[in-house]
């Protein structure tokens, strides 16, 4: 029976960007570059069912979202004061609330308490977490505008603001694209 290849000699699997020819990647990067996400609201019907569903499943989307960002460019030691603090999300619009904390192994789902408030709530509609996720928007824009709002713990707010404002948008944005 041969012997299995060893695993350092297994190639590295290409980035999402490197599979696409290169004047097709520059195409779709400058059109990309212009996209805006257009106003919407998620339908009613929609958030009353999506509010009576397990709120589990989006919560280990959000959590898993937020470790591999972790430590590449969510700075790990500048969140360091968000550890074993209750989190929430809520998305107004879609009837979701999302509950989680920073441990020392990384974002986790934590079960709402029913006998104590969540030390952070940061709210906003998809439409908004999204610009905001893209950089369409800025946290600053939208907490003016009354468009995400932050109850709680203030320090804990503004250090969540703060790293945002802090990560490399840009450069993030060459990897996924592979332009330079």
């Amino acid at each position: 029976m041969p012997a299995l290849p060893s695993l350092g000699f297994l190639p590295r699997p290409p980035l999402p960007a490197e599979l696409l020819p290169g004047a097709l990647r520059q195409r779709i990067g400058e059109r990309l570059q212009n996209v805006r996400i257009p106003a919407f609201t998620v339908p009613a019907p929609l958030a009353r069912l999506v509010s009576r569903l397990p709120q589990q499943p989006p919560t280990h989307a959000l959590t898993l979202a937020l470790n591999l960002a972790l430590g590449r460019i969510l700075p790990r030691d500048t969140l360091e004061p968000l550890t074993g603090h209750h989190l929430q999300m809520r998305v107004l619009d879609a009837g979701l609330t999302l509950d989680f904390t920073l441990t020392e192994r990384g974002f986790r789902r934590t079960a709402p308490a029913a006998d104590r408030k969540p030390d952070l709530i940061i709210s906003a509609t998809t439409r908004d977490f999204i610009a905001l996720a893209l950089r369409e928007e800025d946290p600053d824009t939208l907490f003016f505008s009354r468009r995400l709002r932050m109850e709680g713990d203030t320090e804990l707010g503004l250090l969540v603001k703060n790293t945002l404002d802090a990560v490399d948008w840009d450069a993030l944005k060459e990897k996924l694209t592979g332009r330079r």
